[in-house]
């Protein structure tokens, strides 16, 4: 019998787990090393998505673990108002990877925690409490974050905050403004902010952005786009909020993925690919925004804030990617394993879309390329097939779109490990259709 199929182990998740979303594996995952993760059968799962899209090194890097051991044993946890070495020096080497402006940082534990802590210091910082976002956005799933968070969560819990409002993304594989052949985003994204100005009581303080809205189903922004909303911003006096938890830190092929458009935001806020795969975030914004904020009493004390053992992963992250080149690995092996998804595309109708950048990508599932229909069945059949290959995918579902598969390898994975988990996925496809 598989030892995956432990009748004492599935009897306590079910008595005693709160479930929080979809459906558990069927497997009991016991260990994870590099591009692996292995369940009770030590059976190996290729891990296209980084675990939870985080670990940017993939698992058990040996620096990493070097660095949580030697702070698990000397510094691991401080009292909020105590400061140490790994978290000052965290703060310089985040500010010499970014535009000048953006040399103030503030470290938490979660995404969400620091969208929220973003979001408040906009609020104080401009004293309005209007905050804008994408339709199929997300951001987390505390307060403030939740109401910024649109492609999922919204039901059942009553009001989200006062003065929440959505736009619609610039999608271009299903386009709604369209002008001479072409997607016009510009068009759209025009005509987003004169229904936001109809609706707005003159309060508006915030757009909050992920530069590729990957829970939305991996739509990437096109270039320019930034930089027109930030106009956008600037001419309503509202600050950009730039959530880049699974873009930052090279996984797009650049540092941040902003640097492509030349934009600046006013508060930046990473998390995920920071602490590759432990609980680290910051907040990042200019001298002039935290000052004002300071002095109007900015309060965001959390039992976690400026803790010395995640500061000090984040500062060996940084250290590795800089120094082993992974930022232009990311850009190198994303394009080798799009040349991949597009070789399967050709092979598969049911692929309709392929899109996204460096080591970011998405897949989108349709009935065929020429309808564009929605296959959500075909979809679910897909990642069913790849994990019992041995793939673990990550698909969202979204109305109006097809099931999207989130693809993000650690930047770490190699051109053979990229091959296995195209091979499998085109096997996957093969048997699900």
């Amino acid at each position: 019998m598989s030892n995956n199929v432990d009748p004492h182990f599935w009897h306590k998740a079910q008595s005693h787990l709160i479930r929080y979303g979809g459906r558990f594996e069927s497997r009991i995952i016991e260990r994870a090393k590099g591009s692996f993760v292995y369940d009770a059968d030590q059976r190996p799962i290729l891990d296209f998505t980084s675990g939870q899209m985080s670990s940017l090194l993939g698992h058990g890097h040996p620096e990493i673990c070097e660095v949580v051991q030697g702070h698990i044993r000397d510094l691991d946890h401080l009292f909020s108002g105590m400061l140490s070495r790994p978290v000052v020096d965290l703060a310089q080497a985040l500010a010499q990877t970014l535009p000048q402006t953006l040399c103030k940082s503030m470290f938490l534990s979660t995404g969400g925690e620091a969208n929220e802590a973003a979001i408040k210091m906009a609020k104080l910082a401009t004293g309005k409490y209007e905050v804008v976002g994408f339709a199929q956005s997300w951001h987390g799933m505390t307060g403030g974050a939740a109401s910024a968070t649109y492609s999922a969560g919204r039901k059942g819990y009553g009001p989200a905050a006062v003065g929440s409002f959505a736009i619609p993304a610039p999608y271009p594989y299903r386009p709604h403004f369209v002008k001479q052949g072409e997607m016009d985003w510009q068009g759209e994204l025009d005509y987003a902010f004169a229904l936001i100005d109809r609706q707005s009581s003159g309060s508006l303080a915030a757009f909050i952005a992920e530069p590729i809205l990957s829970s939305g189903g991996l739509i990437d922004l096109p270039l320019g786009y930034l930089a027109a909303l930030k106009r956008k911003c600037e001419e309503r006096g509202m600050l950009l909020i730039l959530d880049e938890a699974q873009t930052g830190i090279g996984r797009t092929g650049l540092m941040y993925a902003f640097e492509r458009d030349g934009v600046v935001p006013d508060i930046l806020t990473l998390s995920k690919t920071l602490g590759a795969g432990l609980p680290l975030s910051a907040v990042i914004t200019s001298t002039p925004i935290e000052a004002l904020c300071h002095e109007r009493g900015f309060l965001f004390y959390t039992t976690h804030v400026s803790d010395p053992l995640p500061a000090a992963v984040g500062l060996k992250v940084l250290e590795i990617v800089q120094r082993d080149g992974l930022v232009a690995r990311a850009k190198t092996a994303g394009a080798y394993l799009e040349k991949g998804l597009r070789g399967l595309q050709e092979r598969f109708d049911c692929i309709g879309d392929v899109r996204g950048r460096g080591l970011l990508l998405g897949m989108e599932i349709v009935a065929d390329r020429q309808s564009k229909l929605p296959a959500p069945e075909l979809g679910a059949a897909i990642t069913r097939e790849c994990m019992n290959l041995g793939l673990s995918m990550n698909i969202v579902q979204l109305p109006g779109m097809g099931g999207v598969f989130r693809i993000a390898p650690p930047l770490t994975v190699s051109d053979s490990e990229i091959d296995l988990g195209l091979e499998l996925l085109g096997k996957a496809i093969a048997k699900a259709l």
